[in-house]
């Protein structure tokens, strides 16, 4: 009893320490390189023209980011083009979870018609360093001459089960409010979602 409870309590206490060792709002968040499901490595600095990158952490598997597929696309569309394109990362185990495997994101991304690059976080480094939890979990950057900055944390609105009954769209109007040289508010809110399978 007394092993099992010290095994949780470690099990908590390690993965406190990933969440807690990533990203908070305000942070300078460093670039990467990653590789799409078309075979490219891709960078945030490959986005020139961009005024921010909205970084979405989801995979195949989950159904809350099932549910999401299509509000990212849309999300995507509607704000590339004003300059914040959407990067999404699968950030999981593919041991842990064979169906966010590789080759897996390959089918989804087609199947789906994903708008947006569909990168592998292979060996998760990315998603230790950003602090993910869940999927799926949003970290959106602002570019402040070529650096990129965190400016909101968290999910994409307040309803993961019906787009119908969303009230209040957190990454939209934190986009809206960077677009007018404001500051995101909320600037955090708690990620809805499947938590990430880390590697043993």
């Amino acid at each position: 009893m007394k092993r099992s409870f010290l095994v949780l309590i470690l099990s908590i206490l390690s993965f406190s320490f990933i969440y807690a060792d990533g990203y908070k709002v305000g942070d300078k968040a460093t670039d990467f390189s990653l590789k799409n499901v078309d075979g490219t490595m891709v960078r945030m600095n490959d986005f020139e023209d961009a005024r921010g990158i909205v970084v979405i952490f989801t995979c195949n598997h989950c159904p809350y980011s099932v549910l999401y597929e299509d509000r990212i696309i849309a999300l995507d569309k509607k704000y590339k083009e004003k300059g914040f394109p959407v990067l999404a990362i699968s950030p999981n185990d593919p041991v842990k979870q064979p169906e966010d495997s590789y080759e897996n994101m390959i089918i989804r991304a087609e199947e789906k018609g994903f708008t947006f690059p569909y990168l592998w976080d292979e060996g998760q480094r990315i998603t230790k360093v950003y602090g993910a939890s869940r999927t799926p979990h949003v970290f959106l950057l602002e570019k402040v001459d070529s650096e990129y900055f965190v400016r909101y944390i968290g999910a994409i609105d307040d309803n993961s089960k019906s787009p119908a009954d969303v009230e209040e769209k957190f990454v939209e109007n934190a986009i809206n409010a960077l677009l007018a040289n404001e500051k995101p508010d909320p600037d955090f809110t708690k990620a809805i979602g499947c938590t990430i399978k880390w590697a043993e």
